[in-house]
């Protein structure tokens, strides 16, 4: 039996046409992968991070680098490999020869959007250096404090392929990512688009240099984020998140179940993605288009599951089908 709902009037969004104008301007370097540019975008407006899983070559700098320049923010890449140190990504004190003091030098975590490339290849001192900053906004150094710059949005890669000289992320920074999204290859029509690029007078990067432009301002971003905070989210909604996320602690097959922290962040980011459809209220569409990949990366999977190689996906998909879902 479904439960009905009691919709509220619609409110003057002005989410929506920014983000019809940051898509059309997106899309002009990035073909495809609506699904993957839809949940970077929603974490992204939400104040949320995102692991990305996928082979090489699928343009995951070219989506941050896009999105960057259009969201008139700060890049940087750090490609993270089996040597880089914590101050390699947070920065250092250093002595001042002038001034006869130690300065600080900022690392390039201080930007924007970051891509943290390949971040399974770094030890776990290094993971526990992004742990402060994902989560609180600010790098301590040498027992002083540094707020990080608004927005900011993490966006870290993995190869699901090559495993030899990788390190597994521990539970507690996975939990830091608002989703974990898969990056697939293109299909036929958006893979001859990508190889056309390259025939045109202007390739991809090209146009991102020369003449990609910023369409959001702080300004508006502000106008975004408080339309995003009065998206209202009834009760049977909420009822209906938490019953998700605690099917999945008594599910077969699943040894640990999702944590409260993702029923915060299903509801945060279904507002957001609400708002970016043109509503102001959730309905379940919203939750169920995010609660996987909301949840892949928060539970374990019983070690029978495992051998018998079933996915954390496949489980979900059937763990959720026996939740009552509002209508």
């Amino acid at each position: 039996m479904e439960i009905e709902l009691d919709l509220p009037r619609q409110e003057k969004n002005p989410v929506q046409a920014v983000v019809d104008r940051i898509e059309s301007e997106v899309g002009r370097v990035f073909y495809g992968q609506k699904e993957l540019f839809q949940g970077v975008l929603v974490a992204l407006l939400t104040g949320g991070h995102v692991l990305l899983e996928g082979v090489p070559g699928l343009g995951k700098t070219l989506l941050a680098r896009a999105l960057g320049k259009v969201m008139g923010c700060r890049f940087n890449r750090i490609q993270f490999t089996p040597d880089l140190m914590p101050a390699d990504v947070t920065g250092t004190h250093v002595f001042d020869e002038k001034l006869g003091d130690f300065k600080f030098h900022p690392g390039p975590i201080f930007t924007n959007i970051l891509l943290a490339d390949e971040i399974n290849r770094s030890p776990a001192k290094t993971h526990a250096a992004l742990l402060e900053v994902m989560q609180e906004r600010q790098v301590t150094v040498d027992g002083k404090r540094f707020k990080m710059p608004e927005p900011f949005l993490v966006i870290a890669t993995q190869n699901p392929i090559e495993t030899e000289g990788t390190y597994n992320l521990p539970e507690a920074q996975l939990d830091r990512f608002m989703f974990k999204l898969m990056i697939h290859y293109p299909d036929m029509d958006n893979e001859l688009a990508i190889l056309n690029q390259f025939i045109a007078p202007q390739n991809p990067m090209q146009i991102l240099e020369s003449s990609l432009r910023a369409v959001v301002d702080r300004d508006i971003l502000a106008k975004m984020d408080q339309f995003i905070q009065s998206v209202q989210v009834q009760e049977k909604i909420v009822r209906f998140i938490a019953n998700l996320v605690r099917a999945t602690r008594s599910w077969q097959g699943i040894y640990t179940g999702a944590s409260p922290r993702a029923g915060v962040t299903l509801v945060q980011a279904a507002r957001t993605l609400a708002a970016m459809r043109g509503r102001a209220y959730v309905v379940p569409d919203d939750v169920m288009e995010l609660a996987l990949p909301t949840m892949r990366h928060r539970i374990t999977l019983a070690p029978e599951t495992e051998v018998e190689g079933i996915s954390a996906d496949s489980i979900l998909q059937e763990c959720f089908k026996s939740v009552e879902v509002p209508r």
